[in-house]
């Protein structure tokens, strides 16, 4: 088995490594239709073999043409290294800065097995969100930064690492960009073309930038939008006996069965791959599994009697639900579902994200590929009648939410009635987005997803991370909070409080919650105050969900409430990344697609060491202000009146902070007026 110094060498080119087969028994990602000319196959071989001297392109080019055709991706199986895949021990990595090591821990927790969604592929979640495109690039961006100093850069495109550039000690250690695709070409089908190339490739959100931290990181999301949704519906925080019904297991959406009970609510979510399920059901994740409906409404209504939490996980087609809750209802009158909503990877509906109702799992990865065109139409009406019945459910009480995976968009383009009564845009619809309807857009606050890995890989200075955050937050409430920001603060103490006993830790040891500006920075400096006193055994590596106040410009997502005309606008995101690279980020990376699919979302994220240093410390306070800062300007000059609020506190409490504030016309009858011949 390789070590850590194995496969920070390079290339193994002498001898080369024997040639390997897909493994049998991990769930790989489904195969893709390149759809490539002749011409174009050779020139995704040629791009391939750029990585090799000429003396081993007679051996690799069979191989590598194979693996094109039969998956519609190369991925060099070959180099894929024989080791134990985790987040090691940060002083483990043989580094020449902890900064470099801090990124391979990351990296390869983002590879590790019990995280990622199809390791082989190196795809981390999302049924297509990549950390690199092939193993080559793995092993020479280990590599890289194993000679990495401080006064070097690694920069990366697309999952091909350029190469290590002289810069400074303050620059960011990485640059990360994914799917940087001139406008008129981001489509999904230029996309799986220049995938198949080897070109460019789809980092979902945290997968191409390193920081995705298992399921855990929508846990507390889900949880906090479940409850909201309950104080909004049912004006209690009380879901027991309450029934949650969604779809997917795999990945983020993991997460959903662990949320539903730590509510307290039945949740029931369904899955179509066995693989994914059962792997969620070893974890713990979820409670029960089930491949009969029949049994499944009997549990649901037996859970909801005696108001017992629990996760169910459905073996079968989230459609075949939502059409049996139909049915149950117009025969017994019994409305079995109260909350609603779906995870499928619905950005990626006709490679893997969405699987029809009128095939079995098997036959639809295999249609799926054959002929695309009826796995497309198959995926279209699977998809109106799931609309349909949920259509059905909402009209008579049950409440449906957009989770923001695409699912009400690609809906949309089915033709199903999703469409909100009165509007001819095509861009909003019936059913709210779950950011603007349930959350209270608190982004326009400036809270939002903030994260933190110990390197360590110690689970004790998470325990103690965790105790470092409740009291954080503790005093800041006591020093004294805005009204509309205190339950935020309430339901973060909540859930940190009880996040050891869920036991939510896949891969390194992670944890989230929600944060304004001001929790992130105190947390922050707080932590790295931790380290330099020896409470924390090692570095910790602080991050967010780019599905943040600054990091995303999404017009059917994050920014689907900005009414001035910029929602389609991305300076957001772009100014968010270059402002945080000279803020002090330890690495920054901006990304084409993640969430609701390629060509709909630009979206932007960091890490940062906090290594217990000075310079760490004031570089923190320095890029949070921002990093928050930024989309809360932005949403106050689209008119928010949450966020025109919270960027005069950040003014008031920071006199280096100028913010361009708008002007209100305060009598809309003007415009018509000046408008009137």
């Amino acid at each position: 088995m390789s070590s850590l110094k194995d496969i920070c060498d390079g290339l193994p080119l002498d001898p080369l490594p024997p040639a390997r087969q897909r493994g049998q028994n991990i769930a790989h990602a489904p195969n893709r239709t390149t759809n490539l000319t002749p011409e174009e196959e050779r020139q995704a071989l040629q791009n391939a073999l750029r990585y090799f001297p000429p003396e081993l392109h007679e051996t690799l080019a069979p191989e590598f043409a194979q693996e094109l055709r039969d998956y519609g991706h190369i991925y060099m199986y070959r180099f894929r290294p024989d080791i134990d895949m985790r987040a090691y021990p940060i002083n483990e990595y043989p580094c020449q800065t902890r900064q470099a090591a801090a990124l391979m821990h990351m990296i390869m927790n983002n590879l590790d097995p019990r995280v990622a969604q199809f390791p082989h592929e190196l795809v981390t979640y999302g049924g297509n969100g990549q950390v690199f495109s092939n193993w080559a690039q793995f092993l020479l961006v280990m590599h890289y930064l194993s000679e990495m100093t401080e006064d070097q850069t690694l920069v990366m495109y697309s999952g091909h690492p350029a190469g290590l550039f002289p810069s400074h000690r303050d620059a960011p250690r990485a640059v990360i960009t994914n799917g940087m695709v001139i406008p008129n070409y981001s489509s999904r089908d230029q996309y799986n073309r220049m995938f198949a190339l080897g070109v460019t490739m789809y980092g979902q959100m945290t997968a191409g930038s390193y920081c995705y931290i298992g399921p855990q990181g929508i846990v507390h999301g889900t949880t906090i939008t479940v409850l909201n949704a309950g104080r909004r519906c049912f004006g209690t925080s009380d879901l027991r006996g309450r029934v949650f019904l969604t779809s997917g297991l795999g990945g983020m959406s993991g997460a959903q069965a662990k949320a539903a009970v730590i509510c307290g609510c039945v949740g029931i979510i369904a899955e179509v791959s066995k693989e994914a399920l059962m792997k969620r059901h070893n974890q713990g994740w979820v409670m029960e599994v089930t491949d009969s409906l029949d049994q499944l409404i009997q549990r649901v209504r037996q859970a909801r009697r005696e108001k017992t939490p629990l996760s169910i996980g459905y073996h079968g087609n989230i459609v075949d639900i939502w059409e049996r809750m139909a049915a149950e209802y117009d025969s017994t009158g019994e409305l079995l579902v109260d909350l609603g909503s779906d995870q499928t990877s619905c950005h990626n509906p006709y490679n893997g994200g969405y699987y029809p109702v009128q095939l079995s799992f098997e036959e639809a990865n295999q249609v799926m590929t054959s002929d695309t065109v009826r796995f497309k139409n198959l995926v279209q009406e699977s998809l109106r009648r799931q609309i349909t019945a949920i259509n059905r459910l909402a009209d008579r009480g049950m409440y449906f939410f957009d989770y923001g995976n695409a699912f009400l968009l690609e809906a949309s383009r089915a033709g199903a009635e999703v469409s909100k009564a009165g509007d001819t845009s095509g861009n909003r619809f019936r059913y709210p987005s779950y950011v603007q309807d349930i959350m209270g857009d608190i982004f326009s606050m400036g809270f939002g997803p903030f994260r933190w890995v110990c390197t360590s890989a110690d689970h004790n200075d998470l325990t103690t991370t965790d105790e470092i955050a409740t009291t954080v937050l503790e005093d800041l409430i006591k020093e004294g909070v805005p009204d509309n920001t205190k339950q935020q603060y309430e339901d973060n103490i909540r859930w940190i409080k009880e996040a050891e006993k869920h036991q939510m830790v896949v891969g390194s040891q992670a944890r989230i919650l929600y944060s304004d500006q001001k929790g992130r920075a105190a947390i922050a400096t707080a932590f790295n105050k931790a380290v330099h006193e020896g409470k924390l055994r090692a570095p910790v590596v602080i991050s967010r969900d780019h599905h943040d106040v600054s990091g995303t410009d999404s017009p059917f997502r994050e920014t689907s409430n900005i009414y001035d005309g910029s929602a389609f606008c991305a300076d957001m995101a772009i100014q968010n990344v270059i402002g945080d690279s000279f803020r002090g980020a330890t690495w920054v990376a901006i990304h084409n697609g993640g969430g609701v699919g390629w060509g709909e979302v630009m979206n932007g994220g960091f890490g940062m060491v906090l290594d217990g240093s000075e310079e760490a410390g004031e570089r923190a306070k320095m890029m949070l202000n921002w990093d928050v800062s930024n989309g809360v300007c932005r949403r106050s000059w689209s008119g928010n009146s949450k966020a025109q609020e919270t960027i005069c506190h950040a003014m008031e409490a920071n006199n280096k902070l100028k913010v361009t504030m708008p002007h209100d016309v305060q009598d809309p009858d003007l415009l018509k007026r000046a408008f009137r011949d």
